[in-house]
């Protein structure tokens, strides 16, 4: 029978990048009159997670002060040009011990809703799973639920793509909530970045 699990969940909006494909910061870039990593994090507080993680690390100073009237917190990563490993790693270990778990988002997928975030939150409350993930058309990708009995393993792994080792290596165990394939785009290039802004509705 599902167990109900009603404790708080944490959630970390991963930050940190150089954005090297655009050549300049991505996550200040205006999207509907505010700019990127504002919206994310505000968009991840609407689902009502706590506490609310910024990991920082390129442009730091200029990218907290986007947040710094949210209800959140910044964590700067000094090891961020090495990779996002390093990121997930930084945000894992600012979780609060009695956070039961964490959801993984990363500030540039515009098009995560309050609502999918809630979703995993949901599921992982009613299903004894160790995961919940996210699937877009098969694709596996954030936002990305992580029950605390896996921080462990977050924490000690290596190299890029640690967090989807950790996934496939539960996968078994694991809850996959479907969403649009459209969802799935993040913003990397200047074509991104017009693409993404004719998506948006207006206000």
């Amino acid at each position: 029978m599902p167990v109900e699990r009603s404790e708080r969940v944490a959630a970390v909006v991963l930050a940190a990048g150089s954005s090297t494909r655009l050549g300049r910061n991505k996550l200040l870039l205006e999207l509907n009159g505010q700019s990127l990593v504002r919206r994310t994090v505000r968009r991840v507080l609407e689902a009502g997670l706590d506490p609310v993680i910024v990991v920082l690390g390129h442009d730091a100073e200029r990218t907290a002060s986007e947040v710094a009237d949210l209800r959140c917190r910044c964590a700067v990563n000094p090891d961020h040009a090495r990779g996002v490993h390093t990121s997930l790693r930084t945000a894992i270990a600012e979780v609060p011990p009695d956070a039961r778990a964490a959801v993984i988002v990363l500030a540039d997928m515009p098009f995560v809703t309050p609502e999918m975030v809630r979703t995993l939150v949901e599921r992982y409350r009613t299903e004894n799973a160790p995961l919940v993930v996210s699937e877009y058309g098969g694709v596996n990708a954030p936002p990305i639920l992580y029950d605390h009995s896996l921080f462990a393993e977050l924490l000690e792994a290596e190299g890029v793509g640690c967090g989807k080792h950790v996934v496939q290596r539960h996968r078994a165990e694991a809850v996959s909530v479907s969403w649009p394939v459209e969802a799935l785009a993040d913003l990397d290039t200047a074509e991104d970045y017009e693409r993404i802004r004719a998506r948006l509705p207006a206000g």
